[in-house]
């Protein structure tokens, strides 16, 4: 599938999830998942192409380095929901379509009620490429593990503001703790943040750094 919202390098159109992908769940029966794209709790407001099941996949390399996480936390009672991982390049082209049309803003005031739709690109919340897309990429955030309460990390994923970089002052204490300590616990384990989202981390050492993949979440 070609877009004029991304440019096409070594994207790799798998028609199935290739060998060194897995469902998380395979590697961590007992991880809360909530994927936000394959239903409509999300900033489009809508199921996303590609996302044609509610099962979150990565690179082995990325699920073995969370587990890793998962355990450290389970000594505090705590665990991880993930929202999103690997991330079809169809999406991806999806979302750059979403937000060209400017009469589309169904989710703006729960979603980017600050931010104008058409500088998500340029204020760097949405890309052409994402590294969701090579399959080492996840979205998350802390819970307890007894109850499945998310803890309070501010705003909540896929708010798109300043308020949800993790380096904000504009939140609570307890907040940034939480924001702290996720973070901590996911670069002990192997994975780097970004600036702009307390949720977002990539494995540091992802297997396949240049090569994007298109196959249908199932």
């Amino acid at each position: 599938m070609t877009s004029k919202f991304a440019a096409f390098s070594a994207v790799d159109h798998h028609a199935e999830i290739p060998d060194n992908f897995v469902h998380l769940r395979e590697v961590i029966a007992d991880i809360a998942e909530d994927l936000r794209y394959a239903g409509p709790n999300n900033f489009i407001g809508s199921p996303v192409p590609g996302y044609e099941a509610s099962r979150v996949i990565v690179t082995l390399e990325a699920a073995l380095a969370l587990k890793q996480a998962q355990c450290e936390l389970s000594y505090s009672g705590l665990a991880l929901k993930v929202f999103d991982g690997y991330r079809p390049q169809r999406a991806v082209d999806f979302f750059g379509r979403w937000a060209a049309d400017s009469a589309d803003t169904l989710m703006q005031q729960r979603f980017y009620p600050r931010v104008a739709k058409q500088d998500l690109f340029t204020l760097g919340y949405l890309v052409k490429q994402s590294s969701h897309s090579r399959g080492s990429t996840l979205d998350l955030t802390l819970i307890d593990a007894i109850s499945g309460d998310e803890l309070d990390m501010g705003t909540e994923f896929d708010f798109f503001d300043l308020l949800s970089w993790p380096s904000a002052t504009a939140v609570s204490a307890s907040q940034r703790a939480n924001r702290l300590l996720l973070r901590s616990v996911m670069t002990q384990a192997g994975f780097a943040g970004v600036e702009e989202e307390w949720w977002h981390f990539t494995l540091r050492d992802e297997p396949y750094a240049d090569r994007y993949f298109d196959f249908a979440i199932r």
